[in-house]
């Protein structure tokens, strides 16, 4: 890490500190054949059932963060992707959807950090909500346009925010709320690494995929 992030520069540490893993997320093998437009249904339909489980533990977190003075400030119901989910997995799969999809060996783990850092640590909850839906806003957005190429509006519903009209101003605030948060640098530190550990998670989850990269090409 370099040097300890001060309360105004802490949005911008965050963003800075995380890069490199942001990066290393999104040149994954299955990350670039699904912005190339190389994977078949079937294969971006596994990402959509990884997706899906991450987000219902994370939004279940975010229930019990409403009750937190710090985690409340970030819990935002226009944000949240479970609905959206649900409706992409049954135009997907069909109503039995729920009885075709399982966790694979790395999201599991992923979903067992979320669990255990979550639920009662806001730092651990905002770290967490930042990489996930901030990245749906921005980098996500590519990947909406790359999929609706490859297999027009089908399943996009999880790219979709209908009340958040502007993300850019959404993110502006959002950012402004993590500066405006009272945490100490010994705080601001932990909140980082594990927005590090959740990219590399999260990573994990791609390369999983990626090793079944050639029965999802198209």
């Amino acid at each position: 890490m370099t040097a300890e992030p001060t309360s105004a520069q802490f949005s911008a540490a965050l963003r800075s500190l995380t890069w490199q893993d942001h990066e290393k997320a999104e040149y994954t093998d299955y990350t670039q054949a699904l912005l190339q437009g190389r994977l078949n249904l079937a294969g971006y339909t596994a990402l959509v059932a990884q997706h899906y489980f991450a987000y219902v533990v994370l939004e279940e977190a975010a229930e019990r963060m409403r009750d937190d003075a710090i985690g409340s400030l970030f819990v935002f119901d226009s944000l949240f992707r479970v609905p959206a989910l649900e409706k992409d997995l049954e135009q997907l799969l069909g109503a039995t959807w729920r009885e075709q999809i399982e966790p694979s060996a790395s999201t599991q783990e992923y979903l067992n950090r979320l669990r255990e850092t979550c639920f009662d640590w806001p730092g651990g909850f905002i770290a967490h909500s930042y990489t996930r839906y901030l990245g749906d806003l921005s980098g996500g957005q590519f990947i909406k346009k790359a999929v609706q190429k490859a297999f027009g509006d089908t399943a996009v519903a999880f790219y979709d925010f209908p009340r958040i009209p502007d993300h850019n101003a959404f993110k502006a605030r959002y950012r402004a709320l993590l500066d405006e948060v009272s945490w100490d640098d010994g705080e601001r530190q932990r909140v980082i690494a594990e927005a590090v550990l959740a990219y590399q998670l999260n990573t994990k989850v791609l390369a999983e995929l990626g090793r079944d990269l050639a029965k999802y090409l198209a």
